[in-house]
């Protein structure tokens, strides 16, 4: 839809768009690799990682206990607008490591920081923005398709260094369109299908890598909680010398029901039901939350690479008034 999937963008854009990345999946590489990669089981992407910093101690318990719902892709409503998808539009923002994935989240110092890792349950494409950097073109001079087959290449170029360029937090909203536009046209085709796209960090170091998965492949698998469960979350743990901070989850199961069934009634508890409850989603899982991975940083200071350069200044005489 138009609120919680993509946008609606002009058919004259699209039919632009249509020319730029119509047959992307037959490009290749200066070492013939396709700017297509598979994600998922079997594949070198098998997973990616996930950060949100919290400020509430109660809301960090909460995503610990259910970091499918708390960490995953956040649901249309809260979802506000990002370098690839606008605001409504819930999509899954991942990284290649952790440390990628904190870092992206720039948490503040004094906050705490969830971490989780997420497997890829099933087959992804994905389009890799750094192979669009190194598209390459043979042919001929004379062959006058030549011209416009580097024309495109020359673009992509552009386009994927456009794509990743760090973006002032003032100037989001405006320069987030152009990519916000892309990836929602990418984002609908349907040959070759895409379900997101691999992209450099721009808060990381060389070969750090972000991705986005788009809407129809941002689905986290809901934990399996047996019927009744209650989850209760710790932050601290008491010692004879005093409180430490340590962090648990700790799942209850419903107490378990006493007595046989009654006499004379057949039991019927062990047969399939034959409801099942429609799925509101519709999508299917692309994503399962690794329960084991969950880590919690305190951020207690923050690291800047900077280039310095000094202000020199100096005085002159003006010859005249007018300046």
């Amino acid at each position: 839809s138009l609120k919680t999937e993509a946008r609606f963008f002009s058919q004259t854009a699209g039919k632009h768009l249509q020319s730029v990345f119509g047959g992307i999946e037959n490009l290749k590489t200066g070492n013939g690799a396709s700017p297509i990669v598979d994600a998922g089981p079997g594949t070198a992407l098998t997973a990616f990682y996930r950060a949100r910093a919290f400020q509430s101690e109660t809301k960090l318990v909460e995503a610990m206990g259910r970091p499918d719902r708390d960490l995953g892709s956040a649901p249309a409503h809260l979802s506000g607008a990002g370098r690839m998808n606008a605001k409504g539009i819930s999509v899954f923002y991942g990284a290649s490591t952790d440390k990628v994935a904190l870092a992206e989240v720039r948490p503040p110092v004094g906050s705490k920081t969830l971490v989780g890792r997420f497997e890829v349950i099933r087959p992804l494409r994905l389009l890799d923005l750094t192979a669009l950097q190194d598209i390459m073109e043979t042919g001929s001079l004379f062959d006058p398709g030549y011209g416009r087959r580097l024309e495109r290449a020359m673009f992509l170029k552009y386009l994927s260094e456009r794509m990743t360029e760090p973006v002032m937090p003032d100037d989001e909203a405006f320069e987030y369109l152009p990519t916000q536009a892309i990836a929602d046209f990418l984002a609908t085709r349907t040959e070759p299908v895409i379900d997101g796209i691999l992209f450099p960090s721009v808060q990381g170091e060389v070969g750090d890598q972000n991705v986005v998965l788009f809407h129809k492949a941002a689905r986290v698998e809901t934990i399996d909680l047996p019927k009744g469960m209650k989850i209760t979350g710790k932050t601290y743990q008491d010692y004879a010398e005093g409180p430490q901070e340590e962090y648990s989850v700790i799942e209850w199961l419903a107490p378990e029901k006493k007595g046989d069934p009654t006499p004379g009634f057949p039991d019927f508890g062990g047969l399939p039901s034959p409801w099942i409850e429609p799925d509101p989603d519709g999508r299917d899982p692309a994503l399962r939350v690794d329960l084991k991975s969950l880590v919690v940083h305190h951020v207690n200071s923050v690291k800047y690479c900077t280039d310095d350069f000094d202000v020199e200044r100096s005085r002159h005489q003006r010859t005249s008034d007018a300046f």
